[in-house]
């Protein structure tokens, strides 16, 4: 079945820049990343930012959510690294990217929180090379609000309209499309990570974030 999943994400990759995939990842690890951002100490998480290294600041006025980076500590950080690595693989086998490495977090959005317009990655910069969202929220319903808009390269309008549902994938190239995430009426719970070229040279690796 993922094989499946991964080879339509590559081709929408391919066709149009972006995927979106309902019930897109396995259901035993949808639900096994679901319990345990629920299952976090608060402590685990730390109000998100903007920007890179020196230029990183927080900005309640662009984002309010809050994160907690997810790595092979746990059963469920484990497995779902394991199927980014697999997807990582199809697509670059299909599209020949030349992705290098993937990091990744749970995003926690209390009732409110927001996300304003913004890319992942700028041009000429381009370490960031897809970004990939993944939606842990069982049950969600369209007055619960919380969509992803993902807006043309140029244009005001959005190309894309997404609902939080659980399951749900979208992919999309990270320096192409701005996108913004509208408050919800309650938590909202998802993984965000960004596949990464090695912009470094033969003496440097590109640190992961």
């Amino acid at each position: 079945m993922s094989d499946q999943v991964f080879e339509q994400i590559a081709e929408e990759l391919y066709q149009q820049g972006y995927s979106v995939l309902s019930h897109a990842l396995p259901d035993t690890l949808c639900r096994a990343l679901a319990q345990e951002v629920r299952d976090l100490p608060a402590e685990r998480f730390s109000r998100a930012g903007v920007g890179r290294q020196e230029a990183y600041v927080k900005a309640e006025t662009i984002r309010r959510d809050e994160i907690c980076w997810i790595d092979n500590t746990t059963e469920a950080g484990h497995a779902w690294l394991e199927w980014a690595d697999k997807l990582q693989q199809a697509i670059n086998r299909r599209l020949f990217l030349g992705l290098f490495s993937f990091e990744s977090h749970y995003a926690h959005y209390q009732a409110g929180d927001f996300y304003k317009v913004h890319r992942d990655a700028f041009r000429g910069q381009q370490n960031r090379v897809l970004t990939l969202v993944a939606y842990l929220n069982p049950d969600w319903q369209a007055e619960d609000g919380g969509e992803l808009l993902i807006y043309p390269d140029e244009g005001h309008e959005p190309l894309l309209s997404v609902l939080p549902e659980f399951g749900t994938l979208v992919v999309f190239l990270s320096e192409e499309f701005p996108h913004e995430v509208l408050p919800a009426q309650t938590d909202r719970y998802s993984i965000a990570g960004w596949y990464r070229i090695n912009s470094g040279n033969s003496r440097r690796v590109d640190p992961a974030r």
